[in-house]
């Protein structure tokens, strides 16, 4: 392997880092999410034996049920997972730590990253607070950056045409959450990575050094809780909702299935990632009792576009953010801009029926 070009043995690495996501605690697949996401899954299935006696007789058949299975779509996920890590996603994997190092040495007049995290640093109870307040603060800004992000997704119309292409599955399981178009990919890799190289430049400014995130097995703390609290649901068929208020502390499994749904009741709501309050800010929340009108896929006008194939699914949006553009061009006389005054999905042509 070492004759070979670098960039086909950069490849092959990435090959075989797909094909260990499964025992990697930084995947969204690592094999305990994926286990207690289950577990979590057999809850809702026992509870829904006691109330519905008209489900599966078994376990295994409630989790893998042939209506999803079955579907077209489901398959899809399963090549695009593939495709996506392999080629597309390869291309814009290091966009995040190239936006981050270059905010970090521009905020900071010069000095690098890997100087700044060797810094002599606070040990103690003082080191561990100051690394729990430098999480804290992490968190909850990079959070807030996926969140407007995926606003400006659904609401800008040429960023639309990319973002469509994650909620065209019209089933759901683990892997429908790999069907992201690259350019989704790179939005979100740049602009999380410049939020974060903000965050680092301003500890480095502040406490005279970059602290250490507090890590469980191999995973910052904060998104190995997230992911172990039945992350893997979220792109599923299970319905689970936390009772009460407390959808509106934590997203449960049900709030981003709710975002997925093309009911019109459902369009462009839920997006955030970790904390809901940013839906509840922006008016953008909701969670009913059930999801007896939660449908997953994007509307009529959408649906017609046919992204059926992996190669469609990265084409195809190319030439509908062309013709918006144009559309916008044509409608204002002017060079067309990225800017929301078109109509988003919540405006789209929306399904005739929803159960």
């Amino acid at each position: 392997m070492d004759g070979l070009p670098p960039l086909f043995q950069d490849f092959l690495a990435n090959i075989r880092t797909v094909l260990m996501m499964p025992f990697d605690p930084d995947s969204r697949i690592y094999a305990l999410y994926l286990l207690t996401s289950a577990l979590l899954a057999l809850f809702v299935y026992l509870r829904m034996r006691r109330t519905q006696p008209d489900q599966p007789k078994g376990f295994l058949a409630f989790l893998f049920p042939k209506s999803v299975w079955s579907h077209p779509s489901a398959w899809l996920d399963v090549r695009y997972f593939f495709f996506h890590r392999i080629t597309g996603h390869f291309l814009v994997a290091g966009g995040s730590l190239f936006a981050t190092g270059a905010v970090f040495l521009l905020l900071t007049g010069g000095e690098g990253l890997p100087d700044a995290s060797t810094t002599t640093v606070l040990t103690g109870w003082a080191g561990v607070a100051v690394s729990v307040a430098y999480m804290v603060v992490a968190t909850i800004v990079a959070d807030f950056t996926a969140f407007y992000i995926h606003y400006l997704q659904h609401k800008i119309p040429v960023l639309w045409q990319f973002h469509k292409v994650h909620h065209s599955a019209e089933v759901m399981h683990p892997l429908s959450n790999y069907r992201e178009h690259p350019v989704d990919n790179l939005a979100y890799t740049l602009m999380t990575g410049a939020t974060f190289g903000v965050v680092l430049a301003l500890a480095a400014h502040t406490i005279g050094y970059v602290p250490d995130m507090l890590i469980l097995m191999g995973a910052p703390l904060f998104m190995f809780l997230f992911n172990v609290t039945g992350y893997n649901l979220r792109h599923s068929h299970v319905w689970l909702r936390w009772p009460g208020r407390w959808s509106m502390v934590f997203p449960s499994p049900a709030h981003h299935q709710v975002h997925h749904s093309c009911h019109p009741d459902h369009l462009d709501k839920n997006f955030a990632f970790i904390f809901p309050v940013w839906d509840l800010l922006f008016g953008c929340y909701v969670m009913p009792e059930d999801n007896r009108d939660v449908r997953f896929g994007v509307t009529e006008k959408d649906r017609g576009q046919e992204l059926n194939s992996c190669l469609k699914l990265y084409i195809l949006p190319f030439r509908d953010a062309w013709r918006v553009l144009r559309r916008k061009k044509r409608a204002t006389g002017k060079p067309p801009v990225g800017e929301p005054a078109l109509p988003s999905q919540s405006t789209a042509s929306q399904p005739e029926a929803h159960g």
